[in-house]
């Protein structure tokens, strides 16, 4: 099966497929990461304390739901939340991400609370694995989004000046653990976030760093997609925050938490939440994405027709959104939904 790079354009390919249900389907979804990924490890490990609710929305960094928690609708799995593997392994997969995780072992926003960093969390189940003489479910999906945190606390003492190396290495070590089907998700332009203006952040820095992680990301991704026994989906988020404003965010410049005065939690149609994370509707529209390059995976190679599509949601996503006014994406109450 064709291994491609899944740009923004796979968003508009995902208005037309069905909304609660996906073509292919797996035994479980593991997922790695921080806040981004997270939907409720630190919050319970705080005591329900960070991130206070209200305003955040039951131990999410948004005002709804997660793309986890959407993605995990639409195939059927919902992953026990943990930051080891039960004793009494769960059925529908487990969620280790956890708030403030750097790309490494540590956490970049909380560095004295010994929670683990992304590469760490990796370990963690490869080994729990290996001690009891098992391999990872071939059969189930698993997903990978770290980085942002060691750019964006980059004084932190957990994070890595070269947050791609950690990233790489838990991604070959979810292979040799004997997962084939992942997820990887790059970063946004960090230096467009309205948190990069602020705590002496450096945006021209942080774009660079971006670009410079994305590009690297990239390079590992397609070095192991030779391998025809592996399914790694790239997910690029850098070029779906870049086309938002096409896909119905009015304002993707601030940060909804900063405008009191127009901000609604979970309808609304700004990009960003709090100044680092996605809304809750921004969030559906990354699963979304995810879900079409699943489905897109699960089909034959490409007839001449279908790559003219997929050519045109990658490259020319705003001017299709125009021409089709019929097929408006419409933001609101933290769903995607299909103007007829």
């Amino acid at each position: 099966m064709k291994k491609q790079a899944v740009a923004a354009g796979f968003v508009l390919f995902s208005f037309m497929l069905p909304s609660k249900a996906s073509a292919v389907s797996f035994d479980g979804l593991y997922v790695f990461g921080d806040s981004l990924s997270d939907t409720g490890n630190i919050y319970n490990l705080t005591d329900k304390g960070y991130p206070q609710s209200p305003p955040y929305f039951q131990g999410r960094f948004s005002d709804g739901p997660n793309w986890v928690d959407y993605l995990g609708d639409r195939l059927g799995l919902k992953p026990t939340l943990s930051t080891t593997i039960p004793s009494i392994p769960p059925t529908q997969g487990i969620n280790f991400a956890i708030g403030g995780a750097s790309s490494g072992l540590g956490n970049a926003v909380l560095p004295d609370s010994g929670l683990p960093g992304v590469l760490a969390q990796v370990q963690g189940f490869a080994e729990t694995l290996k001690a009891n003489n098992q391999t990872a479910d071939p059969n189930a999906l698993y997903t990978l989004w770290g980085g942002a945190n060691d750019l964006l606390f980059a004084n932190s003492p957990n994070s890595s000046k070269n947050p791609i190396s950690n990233i790489s290495l838990a991604l070959n070590t979810l292979i040799g653990a004997g997962a084939k089907n992942i997820l990887v998700f790059n970063l946004p332009d960090l230096g467009k976030l309205p948190a990069a203006q602020t705590d002496g952040r450096n945006p021209t820095a942080l774009s660079k760093s971006s670009s410079e992680f994305n590009l690297g990301l990239a390079n590992t991704v397609s070095a192991l997609n030779q391998n025809p026994n592996l399914n790694i989906t790239s997910i690029d988020i850098y070029s779906l925050f870049n086309q938002a404003s096409a896909l119905g965010f009015t304002n993707v410049t601030e940060s909804c938490l900063s405008r009191p005065d127009i901000c609604q939690p979970g309808n609304n149609k700004f990009l960003i939440w709090d100044g680092v994370h996605p809304t809750t509707a921004a969030h559906q529209v990354i699963a979304d994405t995810a879900l079409a390059a699943i489905d897109a995976k699960s089909v034959p190679e490409p007839t001449t027709a279908w790559g003219t599509l997929l050519a045109i949601g990658a490259f020319g996503a705003v001017e299709v959104v125009k021409r089709q006014q019929k097929r408006s994406v419409l933001v609101s109450a933290g769903r995607v939904v299909d103007a007829q």
